[in-house]
């Protein structure tokens, strides 16, 4: 796309190559400025806040929902401009909650559910938002109160939820539910084989769903090692291979160069854990994928445009962590990348169409935080997206070749 045709490609009348060059004057955290592997200030949200739900819309902004501190538990919500650097509140949700799930909907809405609300009751209720029109409104409740439970978008556009744990998390869940956006109503679906909460849960390229890990009675305090598959055809679920070492509040994602699905870290008895592994959906197998350079759990673990792994933060034996490290996954290691300003914990991360990752809120080691970085993990010129005619949705990584006036569409790399 050239430059004279920018204006007529978004319906606002002014074009991106503007905002770009506005956003370059007020953001001084601009991709322009950066190296790759670096990480950058950007403006704090409203709010102190740890464990809460972030997720990106369709218009390429992110909504940060739910949390507490000191006990106060948060109905205000708040979503973050990239092209602005700015956050904004927003509608305050029905009840408030902290540790809640939330998932983005094929219509555009985000899904909220469970977590702990006021005096640490732990919820069955659900909550929908509509960035449309910036407001929340109830939906259909849970069968049962559940916090610490994954919540997954399948490919049918409906949700499975499962595992978690009720009031004091005396006893974890096996039992599974599936809501319908359509009806706005929550089904009971089959129960996994094993009671687990702090499992992960990732949807693979046949559809169907792997749950590893998680731990089956918090006052244990021991995680597992087994794994089952769900079959969204027949609401069933199968045993798959274990992984070779039980762990909970892990992290995982699916490869998109290999399709297999890299589990990272997590803690078992006391430990932070070193080791990662790879589960092949092929084979039904794991094997081991290099260790980390510091093991940590309550971490984030984000995909990169390029097919590396970035995992930052999170906890260690000795306290909190802001060292940050990158998986090559076709080397099949770990190296090390930029450090975060300050150690973290329970903070929200987010990929945004610019390539970059948003970090922001969580615990820090003296008390909470508001405050917001951004990882750059390419070495580039400028980074930007374009908009498309549904508005602010930005569909892929773009690099504005400014002497030329083209849009190259491929990732930046290294």
């Amino acid at each position: 796309m050239r430059l004279s045709q920018l204006h007529n490609s978004v319906r606002r009348p002014i074009g991106v190559l503007a905002l770009l060059l506005m956003n370059a004057a007020l953001w001084s955290a601009s991709a322009a400025s950066q190296t790759a592997g670096t990480w950058s200030p950007a403006a704090s949200m409203i709010a102190d806040r740890t464990n809460f739900a972030a997720v990106l819309l369709t218009n390429g902004n992110v909504l940060v929902t739910g949390g507490a501190v000191q006990g106060q538990y948060f109905y205000i919500s708040e979503v973050y401009d990239p092209i602005r650097n700015a956050w904004t509140s927003t509608g305050n949700t029905l009840v408030p909650r902290t540790g809640p799930r939330a998932t983005l909907l094929s219509n555009g809405k985000v899904l909220v559910s469970g977590g702990n609300g006021p005096s640490s009751n732990v919820l069955a209720s659900a909550e929908l938002y509509d960035p449309v029109r910036s407001t929340w409104a109830a939906t259909g409740s849970m069968s049962v109160i559940r916090k610490f439970h994954t919540q997954s978008l399948l490919a049918n556009g409906k949700i499975l939820v499962t595992g978690g744990c009720g009031y004091r998390c005396l006893h974890s869940y096996a039992s599974a539910e599936i809501y319908d956006p359509v009806t706005g109503l929550w089904s009971v679906t089959g129960s996994m084989s094993t009671a687990r909460e702090g499992a992960t849960a990732t949807l693979l390229p046949n559809g169907k769903v792997l749950v590893a890990g998680g731990v089956p009675n918090s006052n244990g305090g021991y995680g597992v090692s087994t794994a089952e598959i769900y079959d969204p055809a027949t609401g069933s679920w199968s045993a798959t291979g274990s992984m070779h070492f039980a762990r909970v509040n892990h992290t995982a994602t699916l490869l998109r160069t290999n399709g297999k699905v890299l589990v990272a870290g997590g803690a078992n008895a006391g430990s932070a854990l070193e080791s990662t592994e790879l589960y092949d959906p092929s084979s039904g197998s794991w094997t081991q994928a290099g260790t980390l350079i510091t093991g940590r759990y309550a971490h984030i673990q984000t995909q990169l445009p390029n097919g590396d792994v970035l995992v930052a933060g999170g906890q260690t034996i000795s306290g909190m962590t802001n060292t940050a490290e990158r998986f090559d996954p076709a080397s099949g290691t770990w190296r090390a990348t930029g450090s975060m300003s300050v150690a973290r914990a329970g903070f929200g991360a987010v990929l945004l169409p610019s390539g970059q990752v948003l970090v922001t809120g969580g615990s820090i080691p003296t008390s909470w935080t508001n405050s917001s970085e951004l990882y750059t993990p390419y070495r580039t010129s400028w980074l930007a997206v374009e908009r498309n005619e549904a508005g602010r949705r930005w569909p892929k990584l773009s690099r504005l070749d400014v002497r030329g006036g083209r849009w190259q569409p491929e990732p930046l790399r290294t």
